[in-house]
């Protein structure tokens, strides 16, 4: 149980990375007019939240 409960925050934390990364390259794109699809802040907010609660019933399962 706390095994999977581990793998699922740092899946969100590899999901946060993953998406602060791409939200960065989003900024930085040197043609404006094309413009992404993925919503990378709301992607970061839920990896966020997956780590967090991952961790907190990891602790608690212990």
């Amino acid at each position: 149980m706390q095994a999977g409960l581990i793998a699922v925050a740092l899946s969100g934390a590899l999901l946060t990375a993953t998406a602060h990364l791409a939200d960065k390259r989003r900024l930085r794109r040197t043609t404006p007019d094309r413009v992404g699809f993925m919503p990378w802040p709301a992607l970061s907010m839920i990896g966020i939240a997956m780590a967090l609660v991952g961790t907190a019933l990891a602790i608690l399962a212990g």
